[in-house]
């Protein structure tokens, strides 16, 4: 697990992620997203939001590409998400994911997700979906598939 954040750092995923461990159709970056799953779990300094675990249950539940059962996605998000859900909404977050907006020029929904990354205190927020290696409200934006870009594919 040397490639992800150490056991001491308190990391944030989004929705992505998670939707990446049931894509069989990029096997590497599948491989890749149930690994760092499995460390955020296991270490205990994996973060995600009450908005990651919809967003999840929503391409979970709508994605062909995915199929997986009603049942599979629940199983996933009660099992795996709502242990490491440490942000929950509320106006400050609201608040904060306007301000990041204002600032950064994120959609309001990656705001929200960098606003709750900071909000629990995270060093790290993994996303392919932002800028690489970015910085923004005190998180470093990494990309945990772009070491292997040629290889992953998009």
């Amino acid at each position: 697990m040397s490639n992800f954040a150490s056991e001491s750092e308190r990391f944030f995923l989004d929705t992505n992620i998670a939707v990446y461990c049931f894509d069989d159709t990029a096997s590497l970056k599948q491989s890749r997203a149930k690994d760092l799953m499995a460390h955020g779990a296991s270490s205990g300094m994996g973060v995600v939001s009450y908005q990651v675990m919809q967003e999840f249950c929503n391409v979970a539940s709508a994605s062909k590409r995915l199929a997986l059962s009603a049942e599979q996605t629940m199983a996933f998000a009660s099992l795996l998400l709502a242990p490491m859900n440490k942000v929950e909404p509320s106006l400050a977050l609201l608040t904060s994911a306007l301000k990041i907006k204002t600032e950064v020029g994120y959609s309001f929904y990656d705001s929200l997700i960098v606003a709750a990354a900071a909000q629990a205190g995270c060093h790290i927020l993994y996303s392919e979906d932002m800028q690489h290696g970015q910085r923004v409200a005190g998180l470093r934006v990494v990309n945990p598939f772009i070491s292997s870009t040629n290889e992953l594919g998009n």
